[in-house]
Formats: C-alpha cells, sequence, structure tokens
C-alpha cells in the first residue's frame, strides 16, 4: 500500500508539474501577443542606416539556423513572407526566380523567411511556385517562432478572420505563427552588408503590394561591396 501510494504521489506531482508548465506557457504566449501592434499599419521596422539584428530560424528539417549579423561572411538579402497559403507570397517568389541567381553571383547569400513550420516551407507553396523555383536551390526558413519578425520590428496580430479564411480554404497552418501566436510578419526585404548594416529596407504594411524583382536586383547591383 505505502509503495501505491508514492506511486500516486508522484504520478499527482508530475501531473500538476505538467499542468503548471502549460498554463505558464499559455499566459506567456497571452502576454507576448498582447506586446504586438494590432495591425501591420502600427508596426515600427527597422530601416536603412540601423544595424540588422540576430535571430534563430529553423530549417526544413527543424534545424536552428542562426543569423549573426557581426559573423557575415557575404553580405545577405533577406526576403520574408507570409506562408505558402498566401497567393501574393507565391506569386513573389515565382517572379523573384528570374533575377535571384544573378543576385547570388554578384556575392550576395538570399534567404526567405515563412511563418509556416518547418516541414510546410516547401510543400506548403502552390505547385506552381515549387516548379518555378524547384532548380534555384531556394533556402526558405521557418520563423514560425516570429524570432526574426520580431527582432526586425515587423510582427503583428491578426484577426480571426484569417484563421476563418484558412480553415474555408482547408489550408494546414498548425504550428505556423497564426496558430502559435495569432501573428504574422509584414513582408519585407532587407540587404544587409557584410559589417551587419541595414543598406536597404522594403516593408509594406499592404500585403499586396511587393518588391519587384527589377527593383530587386538594381538595389543589389547599386549595394554590393
Amino acid at each position: 500500500m505505502a509503495i501505491a501510494r508514492q506511486l500516486l504521489n508522484v504520478t499527482f506531482i508530475a501531473t500538476l508539474l505538467a499542468s503548471l508548465a502549460f498554463s505558464l506557457f499559455a499566459v506567456g504566449n497571452a502576454a507576448d501577443l498582447v506586446e504586438l501592434p494590432a495591425s501591420a499599419e502600427e508596426t515600427s521596422p527597422l530601416m536603412t542606416g540601423d544595424p540588422a539584428p540576430a535571430f534563430t530560424v529553423r530549417t526544413v528539417a527543424g534545424v536552428d539556423h542562426r543569423f549573426d549579423p557581426g559573423a557575415l561572411a557575404r553580405p545577405t538579402v533577406l526576403i520574408s513572407f507570409r506562408g505558402g497559403w498566401c497567393p501574393y507570397c507565391n506569386l513573389h517568389l515565382s517572379e523573384l526566380r528570374t533575377v535571384i541567381p544573378g543576385i547570388r553571383e554578384m556575392g550576395y547569400d538570399v534567404l526567405f523567411l515563412s511563418n509556416d513550420r518547418p516541414d510546410q516551407l516547401y510543400s506548403g507553396l502552390a505547385r506552381e511556385t515549387r516548379d518555378d523555383i524547384e532548380a534555384l536551390d531556394y533556402t526558405i526558413l521557418s520563423d514560425a517562432n516570429l524570432e526574426a519578425a520580431r527582432a526586425f520590428g515587423t510582427a503583428f496580430r491578426t484577426s480571426q478572420g484569417l484563421e476563418d479564411y484558412l480553415d474555408g480554404k482547408e489550408r494546414d497552418y498548425d504550428d505556423s505563427s497564426i496558430d502559435k501566436f495569432k501573428a504574422l510578419s509584414v513582408p519585407f526585404v532587407y540587404v544587409v552588408d557584410r559589417s551587419g548594416m541595414i543598406v536597404y529596407a522594403f516593408v509594406e504594411a499592404d500585403y499586396k503590394v511587393r518588391l519587384s524583382a527589377d527593383e530587386l536586383h538594381s538595389v543589389a547591383a547599386r549595394a554590393v561591396p
């Protein structure tokens, strides 16, 4: 009986600790949510002349990828998009295929940041987009935890209407930033030089407005060291 009581006590304590941990996680998420701007228009993103922040995102395999602006071997273009469910993002990714190889030849690294979870980074894109970029070896990383978006000041709260839209389209957004934080990043393009400074910033609250491929190529050509 004594052993049974001890096992029961251990089970009770373990359950209590698990419940407490979940409660603290939920409170933390709620606090994070309140801190974010209520709309894309209310964000205060970093701009040209600001030092780029360090952040950690994840690869398609779920492995951490650290962006350290203090240790860049090459200047870097950072391109954020909302997720594979977004038709405007798919169009933008497809359009950029015409200039990404040339930008890399100038000596840049090009990193795409998505608010989707790691295993959705490629599979969640439209089939046409996947076909367009298949041979280009796009590096797409998951910012589902919004670490990059928070660091750049581009994270904002989303509305229930977005989730209703995605549910209606039967899109998988589990473990995305929408699911975890009810939040997204404003789509952005940052060019960061080897010293870690932002030398170009395009951040547009209207997600339908994107930097054109030609303009990105021109920006990269002007900024190349």
